[in-house]
């Protein structure tokens, strides 16, 4: 069987050379890549390839705009939204404009294999992180705390001496923040509160 065939667009080129490696290692063949939103639609309308995997925010043409152009001139092709920062809401516009797959930049290669997949056989794939509410009720005050002196830059030492807590207060209040976040990190964990806008 002929391997399917997937657009990429993206305008990071190192991002754009490691996943369409990935993707050709793993059974996908690579259309473009290209690195704007009106190459994209106008590769698309060419090749009409069964796949289209297209960065969310790119030069000229991009977005809600890009998923709604590339259905009109190839309604068969299947679009999954390649994106560095996603949210629930922004899984719900861009599945409601016509994407069938949503995944983050921050998320395993093989998340994105998993994905096309899905989209090929017919199905939709959401990023978990993206699928998360909005959860601010559930970290403490304290934890918003230690969240908000991370993002300034702040270690652990100096965090403590600010709030009058020790450090390892501070490292027990950041792993029950990091949990309820779903984050693995302390860079994830303040990332994704800022993305929430828990934090400023």
């Amino acid at each position: 069987m002929k391997d399917p065939r997937c657009l990429v667009a993206d305008d990071h080129p190192a991002l754009t050379t490691a996943v369409a490696s990935y993707l050709a290692d793993n059974g996908f063949e690579i259309v473009g890549p290209v690195s704007d939103g009106r190459r994209a639609v106008a590769l698309a309308e060419e090749a009409k390839p069964e796949l289209a995997l297209v960065d969310f925010r790119m030069p000229r043409l991009w977005g809600l705009e890009l998923v709604a152009a590339i259905r009109e001139v190839t309604p068969d092709t299947r679009i999954c939204v390649y994106t560095a920062d996603g949210d629930e809401q922004l899984a719900k516009d861009v599945l409601g404009a016509g994407a069938v797959a949503l995944v983050l930049k921050e998320a395993p290669l093989a998340d994105l294999v998993r994905a096309l997949e899905a989209a090929l056989a017919g199905g939709s794939y959401l990023d978990p992180a993206a699928s998360r509410t909005k959860r601010s009720g559930n970290l403490t005050p304290r934890e918003l705390d230690v969240l908000g002196l991370l993002a300034e830059g702040l270690q652990h030492e100096e965090i403590g001496r600010r709030l009058g807590i020790s450090s390892e207060t501070v490292r027990t209040h950041l792993r029950k923040a990091s949990e309820r976040l779903g984050a693995s990190t302390r860079t994830q964990a303040v990332a994704t509160s800022l993305r929430l806008g828990l934090i400023t």
